[in-house]
């Protein structure tokens, strides 16, 4: 895709390639390690910027039933059934379990249905989906009522407002950014004015959707506020936040200081491009990239292990920025 043009509301953006890669794999590592929450949020963050691939969206999917998110689990479960994971039956289960929590029985009740139609249950499990079968159809029958998860549809994506948006939580702030990656957001552009120049919004979150707003190409003046710093922008032909040219300074000679130390070169590379995104459309204003370069360096290095002598003015701002860079309720 070409770097600034519009996206007219068709399909994913891809922003920062290498970026996603790591963000996926810190976030498997993390559900593995039953941290599923931290997990879920960095899932997000890297569908925001590319495609998950079958293994990163099995795992999304665990995770957040995990952490009990059924309404986004099976949002997940939908995705991968429509590219045809090659397990297929092992995801269908996890489907019908979160339609279950749910209490869409009557949709569970079909589904079973369909899979006996086209012959896809093993034999050894035909008993068990049968019964399966059976107790959806007898509870959907006796249900007075049926409890559907909220999900978010386009007649209420063109009458969200700022009040709705800063009332969710920040999962729930993250979730309709997703939503609005693959849609032409020119007609809620004065209502994302009001959220990021609104002080109570966190900053990464306005950042996303400053990036919405680059990345459509969106005319019109915002004035945005961060770290105490404000100053007016316009989203048209301003650059993405690894296009920056300090961005761009720091990585380099971050890269050729860590050239032999793979492991520190991908962390501090991780950190810089997440806050990136944070400190977005401002950099590290009042630093040098030699500064920021070897403040980086040297904080990563101490979390390896290593005793360095610190700039300990840079350290508290790195410090800073990584605190906004986890989204708090």
């Amino acid at each position: 895709m070409k770097e600034n043009k519009k996206n007219n509301g068709h399909g994913k953006v891809i922003l920062f390639p290498g970026m996603t890669d790591r963000l996926f794999n810190e976030a498997k590592h993390l559900a593995e390690n039953n941290q599923y929450k931290e997990a879920n949020e960095l899932f997000e963050q890297a569908l925001l910027l590319g495609e998950g691939d079958e293994m990163s969206l099995s795992i999304f999917a665990y995770s957040l039933y995990e952490e009990k998110n059924f309404e986004r689990a099976k949002q997940v479960c939908e995705e991968l059934l429509a590219i045809g994971p090659n397990m297929y039956f092992e995801v269908m289960e996890l489907y019908l379990t979160i339609c279950m929590q749910l209490r869409q029985f009557k949709q569970v009740e079909k589904i079973i249905e369909s899979l006996f139609d086209e012959q896809l249950i093993p034999d050894h499990e035909v008993e068990k989906f049968e019964r399966l079968k059976n107790l959806n159809a007898h509870i959907a029958e006796n249900q007075e009522s049926h409890f559907q998860a909220p999900i978010i549809e386009d007649e209420e994506l063109e009458g969200f407002t700022a009040t709705e948006f800063l009332e969710m939580s920040a999962q729930r702030q993250m979730m309709l950014i997703h939503e609005l990656t693959e849609k032409n957001i020119r007609p809620y552009s004065d209502e994302l004015r009001a959220i990021i120049e609104n002080d109570e919004v966190q900053p990464f979150i306005k950042s996303l959707l400053l990036i919405l707003l680059v990345e459509q190409e969106v005319d019109m003046t915002i004035t945005v506020t961060k770290f105490a710093q404000s100053k007016e922008f316009n989203p048209v032909n301003f650059p993405l936040p690894t296009k920056l040219n300090q961005y761009t300074e720091i990585t380099g000679t971050i890269a050729e200081r860590l050239a032999q130390e793979p492991s520190a070169l991908e962390f501090a590379l991780h950190l810089i491009d997440k806050h990136a995104i944070v400190l977005y459309p401002f950099g590290w204003d009042g630093y040098s990239t030699e500064e920021v370069a070897e403040g980086y360096i040297g904080y990563v290095k101490t979390m390896f292990g290593e005793d360095r002598e610190m700039n300990g003015e840079i350290v508290s701002f790195l410090q800073n920025i990584e605190k906004m860079s986890d989204l708090q309720e």
